[in-house]
Order: C-alpha cells, then structure tokens, then sequence
C-alpha cells in the first residue's frame, strides 16, 4: 500500500515525500481510511509506529476537503499528556502542512502566558495543548471549544497516569458539537483506559495493530547482563557506551537521586551525557533534551517520569541501568529504539535482585532475554533463581476408623 491510496491531497502527498515517509505504516494503513470516513477510533499504538501520522493525515485533509468560511477558534484539537509531546507533534504537523495555508497552534505549561493568549485570539485551525494550561484558558473564557470538530487524544494512558482525566472529560464537555473523536494509547490493558474511552467515544473502530508492543520484539535485539553489584553495574554501562555502535543512547534509572550520581559517576569516567530529572525545571529540561537531540552528547540519563513524551528519532540502544517496576514499563522504554522500522537494541543490566521483573518481561513480550557476556567483564556469581510458588497440598482426611461393636 503507498499513501497515494488514500486519496490524500497532493500537497499532503509532496509533503510526505519530502520528509522520507514512502509507505504507511501499519496503524497508518488501518486508521487512515476509518477516520477519512469520520469514524470514532480507539487504537492501540506504541511509541514508534507513526501513530502521529495516522490521525494528523486524515485531519488535515478534512480541513483541505471542509474549507472554514470565516476565521475563528481551533476546529482541530490534539491533547497531549506532556509538553515535550505535544511540541513535537506540532513541529510534525507543520512540516506536514508546509503547502496548506493552515494555522497550527501549540498550548503548554511552562511557558509564558502572553504569547499563548495573543495566539488565541487570532485564527487556529488545528490546535495542540497539553490538557492543564488549555483548561485554565478554558475557565479564563480566551479559549472557546464550540468550534472543535475534531477530538484527537494522545497517549491515553499516560494522561490518565499523569491524574488528567477529569480535565480532559471538561474539555470534551465544552467541545460539544465535535463529529469526530479519536484516542490512541500504548496499552488497552486495564480498565481505565477502556472507561475513559467509553466516555469521550461514539460506537468506536478499534484498532489493535500486529506491531503492538509485544511484537516491537522483531526489530529491537534485547539482551541482558548479569551484575554482581553497583560497581560492577557501573563499569559494565561504561563499556557499553564506549561501543562504536552506540551512536545514541538512553540510560533508564529508577530515581533522579540515581540520574544525579550516575551523571557524575560517567563524567568522571569521561563520558559526557545530558540528563532528565522529575523535578527539572522547564528551560532545563529544554537543554538536555537540546544537547542530545543535536547531537552535543550521545547519552541521556532519565527516569520513567522524566522520559515522558520524548520522542526522538535515530535512538540507537536503550539500556535499563535500573530494572522498570513493571513489564509494561519495560516495553514502554524499550520503544524508545527501533522506530519507524529501523533496529535498535535494548540492554539491561540486572542484579540478583531484578531476576523477577526479568521473568515477568519475558513472560510478557513472549520470549526469552538472551544472556551475553562480555568477557574482561564476566560475573562472579551464578545468575539467581527466581522462586517459584508452591502450589498448598490439599490435607487429605484420615479415614475413620470403624467403630467397635459392642457385645
């Protein structure tokens, strides 16, 4: 299938081209035509997999193909969980948009208010916010949502995670007379996406992609490294990113507390990186992801909590210096690499400790962690088992003993 197939406008299709995307992916290729047709969609699409395009295409060509007659608010809303998100699907559509004539704006926290309320009061054809600050222009009366047709949410899951569910039900509940809504979340496990999903969409499509997360397995080698403590964790990750191969890497810790000792730790060892904390401020954040994006340095450091909404091309390995809490975190990191088709690798370093997240990994993405090892380096212990649960053995009754006649 090419992106001609969907009858797209030419202008759209030039644009394409000029980015390098030559045939659509697999969310693409079943989203596209559904929500050409106005359909309701909740699909199930990981980081990765171009599910930006897949709701940014037929969006564009509705505004192409239903021209506004007089200027006003957006017509076209995107929420995004994160700042750093929603900045870069709107970098996105205006790459995608550079022949439209279309007016794109960009609503998010830890920014200046001025510019935001000007903007607001010119014309908006598609707008993308991060729900919090969109809300308090909501209730400010300088944004008005009458006019959204569209309602496109992104990551659902994680802005539930992030606490943004009553907000976005508001924003949905002034925007009234949208026809169209779409919801795309890496993960359809659990109820609370399922619930979020049955208040915001009408009779849905959903669409559960072949290259969901279990399945990002075929283009993203894994593997993992036995440790026998801190220091020899600490001098495994230093090998590995003085690799030749190791064009571009995200190190994942557990806690900013680890992000700060590590980044010293690699300084001192001569390797440079940037880093990602929970609790950075914006600017700073900015300039992290500024000087590894650019390529100033080639590793980053982040928590789960810091990483949200990146999305970063050209991401050669993903190492797990700490073990995720969860599987599904795990597979959430992991999809950092190997994006829009091309490989990547993703390495964990793993104590005695993490050996049972490592079972529930491998139980989850259906496959077994391959163990490597690199030989100035190998482990002095033998690799922990995991304790497996006994099953509790029924307690058979004693037979009773037949009773004594009496004579």
């Amino acid at each position: 299938m090419l992106f001609e197939d969907f009858e797209l406008d030419h202008r759209l299709l030039e644009s394409l081209k000029a980015m390098g995307h030559k045939t659509p992916t697999s969310i693409q290729q079943q989203t596209i035509p559904l929500a050409m047709e106005q359909q309701d969609i909740l699909a199930r699409a990981p980081t990765g997999t171009g599910k930006t395009a897949s709701f940014l295409l037929p969006a564009m060509q509705h505004l192409v193909d239903f021209p506004r007659r007089y200027k006003g608010q957006a017509r076209v809303l995107i929420l995004s969980p994160t700042r750093e998100l929603a900045s870069q699907i709107h970098r996105y559509a205006s790459h995608l948009a550079t022949n439209l004539n279309l007016d794109i704006g960009l609503i998010t926290g830890g920014v200046p208010y001025a510019p935001q309320e000007e903007a607001l009061e010119g014309n908006i054809d598609i707008l993308i916010a991060t729900p919090g600050r969109l809300h308090e222009y909501l209730d400010k009366k300088l944004f008005d949502a009458t006019s959204v047709e569209q309602l496109i949410i992104d990551e659902a899951d994680r802005m539930l995670d992030m606490g943004f569910s009553s907000i976005v039900q508001s924003i949905a509940i002034e925007a009234q007379g949208r026809k169209q809504n779409m919801l795309f979340s890496a993960t359809l496990e659990g109820g609370g996406v399922n619930r979020f999903a049955r208040e915001l969409l009408t009779e849905p499509v959903l669409i559960d992609i072949d290259d969901a997360p279990r399945s990002e397995k075929a283009k993203i080698h894994q593997w993992i490294h036995l440790a026998d403590n801190q220091s020899h964790k600490f001098a495994l990750l230093c090998n590995l990113l003085q690799q030749e191969e190791v064009k571009r890497a995200i190190v994942f810790v557990k806690t900013r507390e680890v992000v700060a000792s590590l980044e010293g730790l690699l300084r001192q060892a001569g390797i440079p990186c940037a880093f990602m904390r929970g609790d950075m401020e914006q600017k700073k954040r900015f300039q992290a992801l500024g000087s590894f994006t650019k390529g100033e340095v080639n590793v980053l450091l982040a928590t789960d909590v810091a990483a949200r909404g990146i999305d970063i091309e050209d991401i050669s390995h993903v190492i797990n210096y700490d073990m995720p809490r969860s599987a599904d975190t795990y597979v959430h990191r992991i999809g950092r690499t190997g994006r829009a088709g091309a490989k990547g690798t993703a390495i964990s370093l793993v104590e005695a400790h993490d050996m049972r997240i490592v079972a529930k990994v491998e139980r989850y993405i259906e496959q077994p962690l391959k163990r490597r090892i690199i030989e100035s380096l190998r482990p002095n212990n033998k690799e922990a088992r995991v304790p497996t649960k006994k099953k509790a053995k029924g307690t058979k009754k004693k037979a009773k003993k037949p009773k004594k006649s009496k004579k």
